[in-house]
């Protein structure tokens, strides 16, 4: 009878687990060091070692021949645990037998010495089934343990434990074991089996596994069963998977960034004429996004493809702005009862995105910066040969609101008097804002923490929070963001005692807005000081009038 690949290679030694070294270690330890507890609780994802790892524990203590806190396989003790005959290592499903009368018949069974080995071992499998009472009567025997008697919990959901069994134990955490970690065990056992395999296969395996190690195996169990050249190619495991094919998505993400909305449309009909999930397509298009995301901060490249490559020219912003975008239509393409409608709808989103972020450079920019550089120089000698030269009222500057974004200049003006009129009021605003940035930056999402990371707090009053951006686009973007505002208010009113909202300005357009309120403050005021002045010259001294000036201490 065939044997699935899972059971087949299933770790028989410490070494053989993959991923888990701190825990492996730590265990071998205990054996070869003989400091074994009475109880034990692994915890952690599924398919990630934990039964095998009570298992390799139970020989381990009972071995005769075990050489630092290795089993040797080889004895009859050994061989016995392995094939689930030996009747001092108990495996119960706590799943089936979850009652009270099951706990306590292993209660009363455990008073028995062991009659082959040195430790009489249960294992408990998904320990957080068992009701309220039988956890009662299991923590019975874990408070007044039999000697030689060891119990190894095993589950997948810690929280359900409760707190007076978790302090009885001692408690090891299974990780999800990394993506190259199980892309090299199964490239290991292929080896061994003696198959050919795609490196590119394995890696959409090893993804689709989600850090399970047993669902790896089985997923390649599965790609096995329909190869029919003994060999694991692309085509069977994005099959097997449901993934969609690398190079598609290099082709349909070129297509979003170059605003070619109707190409980028053909790509997703094709997914969809050859079966695709167009749920599993936004779930591989956002992990792909991350992989940009990643090699633009100096991650490790897994792609080999020229068009990935090319991809890469995007800005981080604008990767950004499509994670958020991809993850907002994510829900609907799931539950929805037209998710290909949704996906059309998403598509179109993002290629308007890339369209508005203008990152095509164009050919010849190094000649247009060259031409740049030839006009500003002039611009400096025809400046220099004016020289004093009267030329009027300087024109007004024109605000610079790129990406359709108009600066709402009237109620900055209007925070700015506020300002003036309630400067101590209105610095402790500012200072109490400024105190709690860092708080912000932590509570919000990572999308809302990029965008907020390129921006400083300029002004505020008890209603408003000026924040300056460096990039036009950013501002606009954290304008449009209600979830933003509501939580950065929330923030603000627990650190402050006061809850202002957002108004995003380009930094640019804010020094703009700020010195025509200076110029306007500065028309208002030599009046009013020059008639003070007069006022506190005495009337003998009046003719010097002209000739003092009026300080203040």
């Amino acid at each position: 009878m065939y044997q699935a690949l899972y059971r087949k290679y299933r770790s028989q030694t410490f070494d053989e687990m993959v991923g888990q070294s701190v825990i492996s270690t730590t265990l071998k330890q205990a054996v070869s060091t003989g400091k074994i507890s009475h109880a034990y609780l692994f915890s952690g994802p599924r398919g990630t070692g934990k039964t095998s790892a009570a298992k390799i524990f139970a020989k381990a203590m009972n071995c005769p021949n075990q050489v630092d806190g290795e089993p040797c396989n080889h004895c009859d003790i050994c061989r016995d645990i392995t094939n689930g005959s030996l009747e001092d290592v108990i495996e119960i499903d706590a799943a089936s037998n979850n009652g009270v009368d099951e706990i306590r018949d292993i209660r009363d069974k455990s008073t028995y010495a062991p009659s082959r080995a040195t430790y009489k071992v249960y294992i408990i499998d998904e320990v957080h089934m068992l009701s309220t009472g039988a956890f009662n009567a299991l923590l019975k025997t874990l408070e007044e343990p039999t000697e030689n008697v060891v119990f190894i919990l095993a589950t997948t959901e810690l929280h359900k434990i409760p707190a007076t069994i978790l302090s009885r134990v001692q408690r090891f955490e299974f990780k999800a074991i990394k993506q190259k970690a199980i892309q090299n065990h199964l490239a290991s056992v292929l080896s061994k089996e003696g198959i050919a395999f795609d490196e590119e296969a394995l890696v959409i395996i090893a993804r689709r596994a989600e850090g399970g190690m047993r669902d790896a195996l089985s997923i390649l169990d599965q790609a096995l069963s329909l190869s029919s050249d003994n060999c694991v190619s692309i085509a069977v495991a994005e099959e097997i998977t449901g993934s969609i094919g690398l190079s598609t998505l290099d082709q349909y993400v070129k297509h979003i960034r170059q605003g070619e909305t109707t190409e980028a449309l053909a790509d997703l009909q094709v997914l969809f004429d050859n079966g695709k999930s167009m749920s599993r397509l936004a779930t591989d298009l956002l992990e792909y996004l991350r992989d940009l995301l990643i090699v633009k901060v100096g991650g490790d490249n897994t792609h080999q493809s020229s068009l990935f490559e090319e991809n890469l020219i995007m800005a981080q912003d604008v990767i950004f702005s499509m994670i958020d975008c991809v993850t907002q239509n994510l829900s609907a393409i799931k539950t929805g009862t037209q998710p290909k409608i949704y996906a059309e709808m998403m598509t179109v989103q993002l290629a308007g995105l890339s369209v508005n972020s203008n990152q095509q450079l164009p050919d010849n920019l190094v000649q247009e910066f060259e031409a740049m550089r030839q006009e500003i120089a002039e611009l400096k000698q025809e400046l220099t040969a004016l020289g004093r030269q009267p030329i009027g009222e300087a024109p007004k500057p024109k605000m610079k609101s790129g990406f359709s974004f108009k600066v709402d200049k009237d109620k900055i003006m209007k925070i700015m008097e506020d300002t003036v009129e309630d400067s101590v009021r209105s610095k402790e605003y500012l200072e109490a804002l400024k105190a709690a940035w860092n708080e912000i930056l932590d509570a919000i999402s990572p999308q809302n923490r990029a965008l907020l990371m390129g921006s400083e707090p300029v002004l505020a009053n008890a209603d408003n929070a000026i924040l300056a951006f460096e990039a036009a686009f950013n501002a606009e973007q954290a304008m449009k963001r209600t979830d933003l505002n509501d939580m950065f208010g929330n923030i603000m009113s627990k650190a402050a005692g006061f809850s202002p909202n957002i108004m995003a300005v380009p930094k640019s357009d804010f020094n703009h807005i700020r010195s025509e309120f200076a110029r306007k403050m500065k028309v208002s005021t030599p009046q009013t000081e020059e008639k003070n002045a007069t006022a506190s010259v005495p009337e003998s001294f009046a003719f010097l009038t002209e000739k003092l000036s009026i300080s203040e201490d």
